[in-house]
């Protein structure tokens, strides 16, 4: 009876394949906002696949959180798998959200700096993949997993540089002109910037949380 029901219950590999599948969500998103901001005409089925991969992360959220709950042996602390889960799903939220103001106000061009900070979101999504794979075995992987994160770190500082630098190019196209649809277009572009920006942001805080569960276990 004993070994029945534990056949029941979750295993802790179960866990780091549900953490897999999440990032893995994470680098098809970033891919398909970098496809978004191509633009043209496409931009509409772009959109459509950041939601469609964050129902997916949605997915693999719900079944973390209910592994935890039924769980009685886990790879790490419960809050830190809570809190990794939720940056994980933070950071494929702030993508859906970049979608919705691109499909809200039917934007078709995007700037070059816009264009590179998706390549950087980009990047990212494939260093917490690669850290993420990396957890099941972290004191033998510790050393590989600073370098991922400190990555991680450097790209999100680079991504501050990007943002400003976008913002000064959008001020300075519009400033001749900052009446009537000019200062609606300069508001569109600081609002997807922002979003572009905290998208970096929020891989930056699955980096931090890995460096926590480091921290912990090592």
């Amino acid at each position: 009876m004993l070994h029945w029901f534990q056949a029941l219950l979750p295993k802790e590999d179960n866990f780091f394949r549900l953490f897999d599948a999440h990032a893995a969500t994470l680098v098809k998103g970033a891919e398909a906002l970098r496809g978004m901001m191509d633009g043209g005409e496409a931009t509409p089925g772009w959109c459509q696949k950041i939601v469609d991969h964050e129902h997916e992360a949605d997915d693999v959220a719900r079944e973390v959180m209910f592994a935890v709950r039924r769980s009685f042996i886990t790879p790490f602390d419960r809050s830190d798998i809570r809190g990794l889960t939720d940056s994980l799903d933070d950071t494929i939220d702030q993508m859906q959200k970049t979608a919705k103001v691109v499909t809200l106000y039917e934007m078709r061009e995007f700037a070059p700096k816009m264009r590179e900070l998706a390549d950087i979101a980009v990047q990212c999504g494939a260093l917490t993949v690669e850290a993420i794979s990396l957890l099941p075995a972290m004191r033998k992987n510790h050393e590989r997993l600073n370098e991922l994160t400190e990555q991680i770190a450097k790209l999100e500082s680079q991504s501050d540089t990007l943002y400003d630098e976008g913002m000064k190019a959008l001020y300075e196209l519009h400033r001749h002109d900052m009446t009537g649809g000019n200062t609606l277009w300069f508001i569109i572009g600081g609002e997807i910037y922002d979003h572009l920006e905290k998208i970096i942001d929020r891989f930056e805080d699955v980096a931090n949380r890995i460096n926590g569960v480091l921290v912990e276990h090592l």
